[in-house]
């Protein structure tokens, strides 16, 4: 595959800090470089090897008053001190929300193999601060799920629309700007405010996902989970859909409209039926059903705030905390591309592991046509999927 940076930047320069007056005012470029896995822009198959230089640190921030006596609370220190019986001195290392970097430069790759070969698209919006919401529960409407609105955003929204709507990327002039003031009211209160970053990814292929201990919603719940300062996270109507009745949140089967034959990214993730609702967020049994999968992501207010706190230090003394160093006094806006990328990698993930087993498939002999006939579907030939229809790159 062709890579080089300018695949890999733009998520970086999304996520970096110093975007904006309610981002953390650290500077950091995240300027990307490969250093091995291609040559004259050509992926060669062995690993890919990247380079972000951390040019804007201040370990001082972290030493000397009493930063060094108390653990952080609701951060990390103490259970990582717990654990290995020794922390990092600065910045928390591998809890510290730098480490996503990772994330979003590997899903940077990841995200370019989905869409060159099967145009899956995936866009993340920040969907509420605090108590701010794009599309608020209301009685009638529990789930943005049964709101016409939110429907038509996901099906048409893009990454340009996001970013328009800077700093906070909630897709929405009037919502956005009721967050920002809010996040500004705890910024100047040296205090943080959490919030949701709703995500869709359009275009799957149906078929993805492994029966009972990895089905789809519990690997992309897994991978959202272990970004830092997760607290929530919820698929399709999510928990406002449990108050509905099953009459209305079910999601009848209706004739897909047929795909693009000439195109096979096209071909390969048109199903025969498809919903004609979508409260299941594209996933039925922990497997695509080829609807659009979109879930919601929770994120805590940021752990270091630089209001006095009352705590007990590692000496089990008690006293009083301020915490110093440049921080962000809501994480939701920079999250967009962590959650993007990590929406990524686990879908591309499942894709191989699909790809594996149609490989393995299309090899074997077939059962003969009675199966086939009882299903009320024409028998496949060897040259095509299951049921008929056609197969890219071993999906079906």
């Amino acid at each position: 595959m062709r890579l080089d940076e300018s695949d890999i930047q733009p998520q970086l320069t999304r996520r970096r800090p110093g975007q904006s007056a309610i981002s953390t005012p650290r500077d950091e470029k995240d300027k990307v470089e490969i250093q091995s896995g291609t040559e004259f822009g050509v992926t060669l198959g062995s690993p890919i090897a990247l380079r972000v230089l951390n040019e804007n640190q201040r370990p001082h921030d972290y030493k000397g008053d009493k930063m060094d006596l108390y653990p952080r609370p609701s951060h990390a220190d103490w259970t990582y001190l717990e654990k290995y019986g020794v922390k990092a001195s600065s910045g928390g290392g591998r809890s510290s929300a730098r480490e996503t970097i990772c994330r979003v430069a590997a899903g940077a790759i990841a995200e370019k193999v989905l869409r060159l070969s099967y145009g899956i698209e995936i866009v993340a919006f920040t969907s509420s601060i605090g108590n701010e919401f794009l599309f608020p529960p209301t009685p009638e409407h529990p789930t943005a799920t049964t709101q016409p609105e939110f429907l038509s955003l996901i099906d048409k929204v893009t990454r340009d629309d996001i970013d328009k709507h800077q700093p906070v990327r909630c897709p929405s002039a009037e919502a956005s700007a009721r967050m920002e003031r809010l996040i500004e009211k705890f910024r100047d209160a040296k205090d943080s405010i959490g919030g949701t970053v709703t995500c869709v990814v359009r275009h799957v292929p149906t078929g993805l996902g492994e029966p009972c201990f990895d089905k789809l919603e519990a690997v992309l719940a897994h991978a959202m989970m272990s970004i830092p300062a997760t607290k929530g996270f919820s698929i399709g109507s999510g928990f406002g859909g449990c108050q509905v009745p099953g009459s209305i949140h079910n999601d009848p089967f209706v004739v897909a409209e047929p795909g693009n034959e000439t195109d096979p990214r096209d071909a390969a993730h048109k199903p025969r039926l498809t919903t004609k609702t979508n409260n299941s967020g594209g996933i039925q049994g922990g497997i695509s059903n080829g609807a659009h999968i979109y879930f919601d992501v929770g994120f805590k207010p940021p752990a270091t705030i630089g209001q006095a706190q009352q705590t007990t230090g590692y000496d089990l003394a008690q006293g009083t905390l301020e915490a110093k160093g440049r921080h962000d006094p809501c994480v939701v806006p920079r999250a967009i591309p962590i959650v993007e990328a990590m929406a990524a990698i686990a879908i591309l993930d499942a894709l191989l592991q699909q790809q594996a087993r149609q490989s393995a498939r299309l090899r074997l002999p077939l059962t003969g046509a009675s199966h086939f006939q009882q299903q009320g579907v024409d028998a496949p030939d060897p040259s095509r999927g299951a049921a008929g229809q056609s197969t890219v790159n071993g999906i079906s």
